[in-house]
Order: structure tokens, then C-alpha cells, then sequence
């Protein structure tokens, strides 16, 4: 049935039942399956039972240790899933701006269950008659989500990178935008969510900015992820958003919000009431 809720219930599924808390030096920063849970125990002595879960042994007591050992752990999921993990490495924290405990490969996140932080910019263009978004199509060898739509920029914050940074990094390689156009971007908030898949949970945080263009700039790929971008009209986006599952999950979110913010979706139209309120459970100013 037509709706933007659906995606928003989407995002934000997570049955806390289905898990167990993965404990890493006396914080809950995590959330693994019974599964995960199950073979972690059975298969490494650093994964452990405490009564509030599964911990990862207090022994090791530096950044290093740690990281060697959800290295192991994610080597060993990666041969029992079958999924290669990608050498590029997330810090693990519980909320951006702490000092990181260790680092673990992005493609073991969910997993882990661990805080994965990415930044997404809605790029837009003001025409004549009205407001357009740049889309982009995910190249059909991706991963993760193939052929899906996309904002015209989005990229997960590797260790060791900052928002800014990783803005105009991901601006570059994305969609050609160089940095001082990049660096107009301007923050809205973010959002974070938790929401079961990936054989686990993404447990993310989204830093969401809004990137208005010139009328003559044309987004170019230069890393491969995307196949083709499109120039759309904020109706046309929005049909697609409430019709179909075209968009990356958390995409919808992020453009939902963008939709309220600018007024296309307002106190007038059947859901604004309920998105409103969904929005404040996951949304920071």
C-alpha cells in the first residue's frame, strides 16, 4: 500500500528478542544474533558469557588487542557466511566523537552489531518551477544494494576520518562535486536507526547535509559506484519514495526528511502527523 511510514518502520525494526547485547570493555555497544552469538562462544575464548551477555574478554586492555580480536571473530563469520570482508575499517565507539575502542572490518558491523556513522547530502537544485534532487543509480556490481537509487552522495566514515573530510572525499569520488562546492554543504541534523538485516543489525548514525547546485552542474562518478545519475523533480521523488522500494533503505529516511523540511510534505497531507512524530524517535537536530 502507498506510504512513507512503511520506510520508516523499515529502518527501525528491531526486535530486541532476536539478540543478544555484545559487551565490549563493561559498554553494551553491541547487539549479535543467537546465532552469532551461539558460534562466537563456541569458536574463540575471547568471546565470552557475562550475565548482561556476550563480552569480549576484559583482558584485552588496548586498542590493538581488541582490534586483533574481532579480526579473528570477523574472519571466522566471514568463511561461515560466505561474505568476503572488504579490508576497509570503522572505528568502534558507541556515539561519534568517542575515543575509539578498536576498529573492525565494515562488512562484519552488522554482525557485531556495532555503531556504523556515514554521511548522506541531499543535492538539490532550485528551478523556476520548483525544487530538484540529483539521484543517483547504483552500479548493478554493487554489493550492496545493486541497481538501487541513492542520493547523489553517501559514504560510510572509515577510522580515522572526519565528517567534513569524508564530505568532500565522498563528494569527489561520487559525484565529481570538488571541494569547495562540496564545502557549502550545510548540516541538518542526523539520524540513527536500528534495523535488522545483513544477517544481524545496522546500528547506524547518519550525519545528513543539504548540498544546493548550480543549475549548470552535471554529478560524474569517478569511483564506479554509480551507473547513472538523474535530475529530478521533488514530486517525482517522492512518488517513487511512497510507491515502491526503488531507494536504498536508509535513503528513503534520510529524503523523507528533506520533504518535510521543505514543506513538500505538510500538515495537510494524511501522514504528516505520524512521519512527524516517526522522524522525531530517530531524527537530531
Amino acid at each position: 500500500m502507498p506510504s512513507f511510514l512503511r520506510h520508516i518502520h523499515d529502518c527501525t525494526r528491531f526486535d530486541q528478542s532476536k539478540f543478544v547485547p555484545f559487551i565490549i570493555c563493561g559498554q553494551k555497544l553491541g547487539w549479535l544474533t543467537h546465532e552469532v552469538a551461539a558460534l562466537l562462544l563456541k569458536n574463540d575464548p575471547t568471546f565470552r558469557s557475562s550475565p548482561e551477555g556476550i563480552e569480549l574478554d576484559p583482558a584485552l586492555d588496548t586498542f590493538e588487542a581488541r582490534s586483533e580480536a574481532l579480526a579473528r571473530g570477523a574472519a571466522f563469520l566471514s568463511r561461515h557466511y560466505n561474505m568476503p570482508l572488504v579490508g576497509e575499517f570503522y572505528p568502534v565507539i558507541e556515539k561519534w566523537g568517542d575515543e575509539p575502542l578498536g576498529k573492525v572490518d565494515r562488512t562484519s558491523l552488522p554482525w557485531f552489531g556495532l555503531r556504523g556513522v556515514g554521511v548522506h547530502v541531499n543535492g538539490f537544485v532550485r528551478e523556476k518551477d520548483g525544487v530538484y534532487l540529483w539521484i543517483a543509480e547504483r552500479a548493478a556490481d554493487r554489493r550492496i544494494d545493486p541497481g538501487k537509487l541513492d542520493e547523489i552522495i553517501g559514504g560510510g566514515m572509515s577510522f580515522g576520518i572526519g565528517i567534513r573530510e569524508n564530505l568532500i572525499k565522498e563528494g569527489w569520488e561520487e559525484a565529481g562535486v570538488d571541494e569547495a562546492l562540496a564545502l557549502t554543504a550545510r548540516p541538518a541534523g542526523s539520524v540513527s536507526y536500528k534495523s535488522e538485516r545483513m544477517r544481524g543489525v545496522r546500528n547506524d548514525t547518519l550525519f545528513i547535509f543539504d548540498l544546493e547546485l548550480p543549475e549548470s552542474f552535471t554529478p560524474r562518478n569517478t569511483d564506479g559506484e554509480v551507473s547513472a545519475f538523474y535530475l529530478m523533480p521533488l514530486a517525482d521523488v517522492a512518488a517513487i519514495i511512497r510507491d515502491t522500494d526503488r531507494f536504498k533503505f536508509n535513503c528513503n529516511l534520510v529524503i523523507i526528511d528533506f520533504l518535510l523540511r521543505q514543506g513538500f510534505i505538510g500538515p495537510d497531507h494524511e501522514e504528516y502527523a505520524a512521519l512527524a512524530g516517526a522522524m522525531r524517535l530517530v531524527k537530531t537536530d
